[in-house]
């Protein structure tokens, strides 16, 4: 890294990028900013466009309202739970997602591997969840789909791809993985998440 430079973070999501229930420092997003600290590279605080209970629709309105101008040296996007909970279409999803990603890409400068997908996580694995009234199972598959539409079109764009999915389901059985609500991820779950970022977004700044 050169002469001390500071570096940009764009993250672009929903309750799970801001870190909902947990103490900012213990989000993802800040996580990650942290430990690229500890490595020596210097990460501007992130800018965070991202609302709890946001859908796909939502993000691309919030992006627009935001009326970013400029670049970012790295963006990370999550999103797509909502869409799920509130039984929107995959249809509708996977065109938003294609549009979200594509404006991550235009956020990075243009550059695919400055840009981060992460999968959606398994709110059915947790304590709400159980007791939601759903059944986990037919969460899990619902979600797996979502994820399978937005790692497709991750790849198709050439960008980094995180699944973060399959250790958010060990919710079930590690109390510790969530937060005091009872849904959403513990900064425990968002460290998990953010030493599976951290090599790829500290090999991509180096």
């Amino acid at each position: 890294m050169t002469g001390g430079s500071t570096f940009s973070y764009l993250a672009l999501g929903d309750s799970y990028t801001i870190g909902e229930a947990v103490k900012q420092a213990e989000s993802f997003p800040y996580q990650l900013q942290s430990q690229l600290k500890d490595k020596n590279i210097r990460i501007a605080n992130p800018k965070i466009i991202a609302v709890t209970g946001w859908t796909t629709d939502e993000l691309l309105a919030g992006i627009k309202q935001e009326n970013l101008s400029g670049t970012y040296d790295f963006v990370t996007l999550l999103i797509g739970v909502n869409n799920q909970y509130r039984g929107y279409p995959l249809s509708t999803y996977r065109k938003e997602f294609s549009e979200l990603l594509q404006k991550a890409i235009a956020f990075a400068g243009g550059d695919v591997r400055k840009v981060f997908v992460i999968s959606i996580p398994d709110w059915g694995a947790t304590p709400f969840g159980k007791n939601s009234g759903r059944d986990p199972q037919v969460i899990a598959a619902e979600i797996d789909r979502f994820n399978g539409a937005n790692q497709e079109i991750t790849a198709a764009a050439g960008v980094n791809y995180t699944n973060i999915t399959p250790a958010s389901r060990n919710a079930a059985t590690d109390a510790a993985l969530v937060a005091s609500d009872g849904l959403h991820p513990s900064g425990k779950m968002y460290g998990q998440w953010t030493d599976a970022l951290l090599t790829k977004v500290a090999t991509v700044l180096k």
